[in-house]
């Protein structure tokens, strides 16, 4: 199901669901994607740290690096109507 006009849908898996209560929530688009970890930890105080610090993050099915050095990515812009996951490691057993 799309977003609601002028958001877009962050999915959260594992742990980062574990610690939001929440399986999928829409936020406010466009932002900037290097911002998104600031702007959930603001919803979410101690995820930064707890989750997110070591999660990998999808934009319309695409890994992306928000927090790293690489200039085409560090731009990005997450629209309305996109699709970020936030996929903590998975362990195996």
């Amino acid at each position: 199901m799309a977003p609601a006009k002028g958001h877009f849908s962050i999915l959260y898996f594992a742990a980062a669901a574990t610690f939001t209560g929440r399986s999928s929530e829409e936020l406010p688009a466009p932002v900037k994607a290097r911002s998104l970890f600031a702007q959930l930890e603001d919803r979410y105080p101690g995820i930064t740290a707890k989750v997110l610090s070591s999660c990998a993050v999808t934009m319309n099915l695409e890994y992306i690096d928000i927090d790293g050095d690489d200039a085409p990515q560090w731009d990005l812009v997450i629209q309305e109507g996109d699709e970020v996951a936030i996929i903590p490691p998975v362990s195996s057993g």
